[in-house]
């Protein structure tokens, strides 16, 4: 149970989707649910209030139960949109079975996965009409194609004549969206695992899970008026936390056009928070001091966070007026950034503060809704990922003398199992019914959760010691020139496969050469004694590798450990 000390946010409490949209329509009729533009270089922002999006979504729902999606298996394919969203809360509310796809997936991969989740109806974006082009005669099981904006593919069905003829029915009496009896504990979706350690597994989530996680994660923390969403949709990070909490609490939702034009749309769009993950935080972190740096201001910026950070003590709050500059790079009114889905270094949660820019660090995984964990607008632990959310149980399996190892998590918003697959399901799950998330951390005294790393990527050196990479990785990332990091056990093709801890890293060239440095593998060598020797001697780095192309990622932005060549000879 989480701790109280602070009182609880007020959250809107819903039992299912469909009572999520009419209850929040109510609410906010007129308030804006989501804005997007058509096209990444228009001018104009369309708008979307909450009962328009309401009226949207009953109208598709009404036409689809009458086509027979309730109860059916349907994939659902594209980028992030205003359909996209409206889809996925339909089909939710409706009972059919959703399965996300990742847009960015070959076709074969698409098709397999279609396949595999028996999927009998496709609702796909026009903008990967070419994948589903080439698969469509793969899929056997698909009866119905749905386009979400056009006619598409010959015979497809395009989303707004479904909405018209909704419409239609409904205007005329047809009560059928609401008559439709929702089970909240049966399968709702099935969303695969993006697999940066190996093949992903179809994760069962029923409504209960997904409503748990997001009312009783609302209690903990509060959002504020705007976000823009980044994250890709097909992930619970993006639709649970993005979609499904925003629309809940009824702040509004830019939907991004896209990774290249989030630094132009975060200026212009003006959101108040954001939901991203660590290595988008990053990414600003550094973009932030390269342009201190090449405007010659770096030196008074650390300057004026030192006065800052001073002048709070006393109570004397001037963040949003010192550093007005650096804040109108972020549009001028970003309060705060939720980040969750692996670990943040404590130095730029604190730099961001000292700006005016809290973030709030939060642990969460597929299998549990997300949400597991997070930290408080105005209760914070550092290095902590936060309580757990209320109506959940955490604990911490075969503690060593740190008091660290699994964590294991039981609670309401914790996965069905994993489709098609009885003995993973039950590998995932311990003897008193928790689940075993494979990620190492520890509880304090009052109940905080800290991450120490994740359970496959732990290097075990033929001493016992378990080395953490993420430890490593986080010291590395602070050294000036580092674009990304990966710290992995290499193995030595001329010893016999004897494994070395190996620092890889992705170097930021540009920044490198503007300082004079030429000889990037000697500079990062020396770096690497540094922190050598502030670390205890079986942790040190004994190989640095330096690439020349970024890290493979899937498109949560996650670096695919396993695709990985770790040979060092």
């Amino acid at each position: 149970m989480a701790d109280v000390k602070y009182s609880l946010y007020e959250t809107t409490v819903f039992e299912d989707f469909r009572i999520m949209v009419e209850n929040v329509a109510d609410r906010y009729p007129d308030r804006t649910a989501f804005s997007y533009k058509l096209s990444p270089k228009d001018r104009e922002t369309v708008r979307v209030t909450y009962a328009e999006t309401r009226d949207y979504i009953r109208h598709m729902g009404t036409e689809l139960i009458h086509m027979g999606l309730s109860d059916r298996h349907v994939a659902l394919v594209g980028e992030s949109s205003y359909n996209w969203v409206c889809s996925y809360f339909c089909l939710v509310a409706v009972g059919s079975v959703v399965v996300p796809i990742d847009k960015e997936l070959p076709p074969d991969e698409i098709a397999g996965i279609i396949n595999f989740a028996e999927c009998e109806y496709l609702v796909y974006s026009a903008h990967i009409e070419d994948k589903i082009r080439e698969i469509k005669d793969r899929i056997p099981g698909v009866k119905t194609l749905i386009c979400m904006n056009g006619s598409g593919i010959g015979g497809a069905v395009d989303l707004s004549d479904i909405v018209a003829r909704g419409r239609e029915r409904f205007n005329n009496g047809d009560n059928s969206y609401y008559e439709y009896k929702i089970d909240r504990e049966r399968l709702a979706t099935i969303v695969f695992t993006s697999g940066t350690t190996g093949k992903g597994k179809g994760v069962m989530l029923s409504q209960k899970n997904i409503v748990s996680d997001m009312t009783q994660g609302m209690y903990l923390f509060a959002i504020t008026p705007k976000t823009m969403n980044v994250l890709p949709p097909h992930h619970t990070f993006g639709s649970t936390v993005n979609f499904v909490g925003h629309f809940a609490q009824g702040s509004e939702v830019y939907i991004s056009s896209g990774l290249k034009y989030i630094a132009d749309e975060i200026r212009e769009q003006q959101p108040t928070h954001l939901v991203l993950v660590p290595l988008f935080v990053e990414t600003l972190y550094k973009k932030m001091w390269q342009s201190a740096e090449k405007s010659g201001r770096a030196q008074l910026l650390r300057r004026m966070i030192k006065v800052s950070n001073f002048l709070r003590k006393f109570g004397i709050d001037l963040r949003r007026k010192l550093f007005k500059s650096v804040l109108d790079a972020f549009g001028g009114k970003l309060e705060l950034i939720i980040c969750g889905g692996a670990y943040l270094d404590q130095e730029i949660i604190d730099t961001f503060e000292s700006i005016g820019i809290t973030i709030l660090n939060g642990y969460g995984i597929t299998e549990c809704s997300p949400l597991i964990s997070c930290n408080r607008n105005r209760y914070q632990k550092k290095g902590s990922v936060g309580l757990p959310i209320l109506g959940s149980e955490v604990k911490i399996k075969d503690p060593d003398e740190n008091g660290e190892g699994e964590i294991c998590v039981k609670g309401p918003h914790v996965m069905l199992g994993y489709y098609k697959n009885p003995e993973a399901t039950a590998a995932a799950f311990d003897e008193e019914g928790y689940f075993k998330t494979g990620d190492y951390g520890r509880l304090d005294e009052d109940g905080w959760l800290y991450i120490t790393g994740r359970l496959k990527n732990i290097i075990v050196l033929s001493n016992g010691k378990n080395v953490y990479p993420e430890e490593i990785e986080a010291e590395i990332s602070k050294v000036f020139g580092v674009n990304e990091c990966v710290v992995y056990a290499g193995e030595s093709r001329s010893q016999n496969g004897k494994e070395v801890i190996v620092a890889e890293i992705f170097p930021d060239f540009d920044a490198l050469k503007g300082k004079g440095i030429t000889d990037v593998q000697e500079y990062f060598e020396e770096e690497i004694k540094k922190i050598n020797s502030r670390m205890v001697s079986y942790k040190a780095v004994k190989k640095v590798k330096i690439r020349d192309v970024e890290f493979p990622k899937n498109t949560s932005r996650k670096i695919i450990r396993f695709a990985i060549d770790k040979t060092i000879d």
